[in-house]
């Protein structure tokens, strides 16, 4: 015991940093710089949060620096002082990083879409809108809820659904389809896709962009087979991706299904869910140079993040059609209400002795 050895003063650099970047756990990283002042300075001159962020999610390998927000007590550094300016850098990384993937596999696990943005195409506007996608269930009101692309005689010809997440920066781990089932078509026929494909990105402010170019991808997924089934299809991503910019595109590849009326290829989505770690307001994020895709990573340290899910993702969109749905259905329940009310007053038969003997039983009890 008395003559144990620092492994950090016997072992060159090359393999100090192979040991301990065999660590995949950030709070082992953090335990490891509180060992000694030795270990501290090896682990923060090394980078070795940072280094353990970039294997975990790839992305961040555009973050051109980070930035402390509400950092109190920080010290200026000497005037001149180039290693002092140097050290306190590699501090600042060593905080930033260090609570990011903390907050990576930490912070709570919820629904991940705030809003829709579009189709690539829809059959009838609005009563097939891409808003019809965030509710969950099939039948509102006793009509069917769902997205519908435009029919199309080429049955490769794909489409896209594009969302904006509760906030610019989220972990995102899987997500979900469900293809729409026409119950109210001969056969019941499921309009699903062949199979989908995630992209994730941020917009592009470039006012002469495209439409093609109207978003920067930093992250396409593989394709995932789509089974032609009703039901919720879950397709988890190989790797968490952390999507930066807070935009995320469902591609539906390849069409299966004809509508006998018109002899077209039609796909029909009845719910799209994105299960994921939204980061903010911990973290931000401001984009530098959107044609390459590097940002600023921003960090609060003192911003209070929820560890329980704060966000729904069944009841985030809001558009006018969206809000209308949500009205008639207040009403109907307010209307089905009324009329049970109604109903008992007329059918009860009022006995004030039984009042006042159920009132003295209940509080006997």
């Amino acid at each position: 015991m008395g003559s144990s050895v620092d492994f950090i003063y016997w072992l060159d650099r090359d393999m100090s940093h192979k040991i301990l970047m065999c660590l995949d756990d950030p709070s082992d990283l953090v335990r490891i710089s509180c060992v000694s002042r030795s270990w501290r300075h090896f682990v923060i001159g090394n980078g070795l949060c940072k280094q353990l962020c970039l294997r975990m999610f790839p992305q961040l390998s555009r973050a051109s620096c980070v930035a402390e927000l509400n950092k109190s007590g920080a010290k200026e550094p000497e005037v001149g002082s180039s290693s002092s300016m140097e050290w306190q850098a590699l501090e600042k990384d060593h905080r930033v990083y260090a609570y990011l993937a903390r907050a990576c596999t930490s912070f709570g696990i919820v629904g991940c879409i705030g809003e829709t943005i579009g189709a690539s195409s829809t059959d009838n506007f609005p009563e097939e809108s891409i808003d019809n996608t965030l509710e969950a269930r099939d039948i509102i009101n006793g009509r069917a809820s769902y997205w519908s692309s435009k029919g199309q005689r080429n049955p490769g010809v794909p489409e896209t659904l594009t969302y904006k997440l509760v906030c610019p920066i989220c972990v995102i781990m899987e997500i979900s389809v469900h293809p729409f089932e026409a119950f109210f078509q001969p056969g019941n026929p499921i309009y699903s896709a062949k199979s989908v494909r995630i992209k994730m990105g941020h917009p592009n402010p470039s006012l002469d962009a495209s439409a093609d170019g109207k978003y920067v991808w930093t992250y396409i997924s593989p394709e995932f087979p789509m089974a032609q089934e009703n039901e919720l299809q879950k397709f988890k991503l190989p790797e968490p991706v952390l999507c930066i910019g807070g935009i995320l595109q469902i591609e539906l590849l390849g069409r299966i299904q004809r509508q006998e009326m018109d002899n077209l290829f039609y796909i029909c989505v009845s719910h799209v869910k994105v299960v994921g770690r939204p980061l903010s307001p911990a973290f931000g994020i401001e984009i530098r140079e959107p044609s390459s895709g590097t940002f600023v990573l921003k960090c609060d340290q003192l911003a209070k993040c929820p560890t329980q899910p704060a966000f729904s993702n069944e009841v985030q969109a809001i558009s006018p059609d969206y809000v209308q749905r949500r009205l008639r259905d207040f009403q109907q329940i307010v209307t089905m209400l009324r009329e049970n009310v109604v109903q008992v007053v007329e059918e009860y038969d009022w006995d004030e002795e039984d009042e006042v003997d159920d009132f003295e039983e209940a509080y006997a009890l």
